[in-house]
């Protein structure tokens, strides 16, 4: 596999807003003009401009994204040199391989940029190195037309994740398997709760003083009171009623 290099790193050329002939020299791109400064915000913000920084595997892959982005003003390409202030790293490869997820990591260490992943090949293996790996969205290539990708950078830079439908049933069997096989056996949750704290949180909401939660969990009264003060302590609730509305809103119990 070829290295994967900053697709700034390029020698292009097009037309932009109705200028023929543009270039953009390697290490450069065209940068906002004045009236462009005066109409954008900043980055995510509606009607802004996004900065992103673009990484390609090669150099038609490079080419087809920069095409694709150049000529939207929402979209500010961001040369090698200033990579590390863009608020959206694109990665386009063929597929996730060992180049890639140490690019990946690299692009993790950045806690404020969001990372995308455009990919031809997204193997069933690879969405455990997509979660570990911090990625925001993933784009296949061939559904990657210039309004989707669009959509793609504006949706990380507002904080939003974006999956393909059969990616997203995935994860969500992906996170079910993990709650089974290895939270359940501990006891633990992948919510703010933990099971035994869910269930003594739900026979509040039932009308269960002390004792009878504890009668029922086969727990002391004194545990009992500890949990939920542990609660309410964590979670800034005020009461066992404040407990008991927080965990209903969030789909606790």
């Amino acid at each position: 596999m070829t290295t994967i290099t900053d697709t700034t790193n390029s020698t292009t050329s097009g037309t932009v807003n109705g200028t023929a002939n543009r270039t953009a020299t390697r290490g450069q791109y065209r940068r906002p003009d004045a009236a462009q400064r005066r109409t954008a915000g900043s980055g995510g913000a509606p009607g802004g401009r996004v900065s992103v920084a673009v990484y390609a595997e090669d150099l038609i892959l490079q080419t087809g994204m920069i095409h694709q982005l150049r000529v939207r003003p929402e979209i500010e390409l961001l040369p090698e040199a200033e990579a590390d202030r863009a608020q959206v790293s694109l990665v386009v490869v063929d597929m996730v391989d060992d180049p890639t997820v140490q690019l990946l990591h690299r692009l993790q260490r950045n806690t404020s940029t969001r990372t995308g992943l455009v990919v031809g090949f997204f193997e069933s293996g690879a969405l455990q190195t997509m979660i570990e790996c911090g990625v925001a969205a993933v784009l296949r290539r061939g559904e990657a037309d210039q309004d989707r990708l669009v959509h793609l950078v504006r949706a990380m830079a507002n904080g939003e994740g974006v999956l393909p439908g059969d990616l997203l049933g995935k994860l969500l069997d992906h996170v079910s398997s993990l709650q089974r096989t290895v939270l359940d056996p501990r006891g633990l949750t992948l919510s703010t709760l933990t099971a035994r704290e869910a269930e003594m949180i739900r026979l509040v909401s039932e009308g269960c003083d002390t004792a009878e939660i504890a009668q029922k969990t086969s727990y002391s009264e004194r545990t009992v009171k500890n949990v939920l003060h542990e609660v309410a302590t964590r979670l800034e609730l005020r009461n066992r009623a404040h407990a008991v509305g927080y965990a209903m809103r969030h789909g606790l119990i």
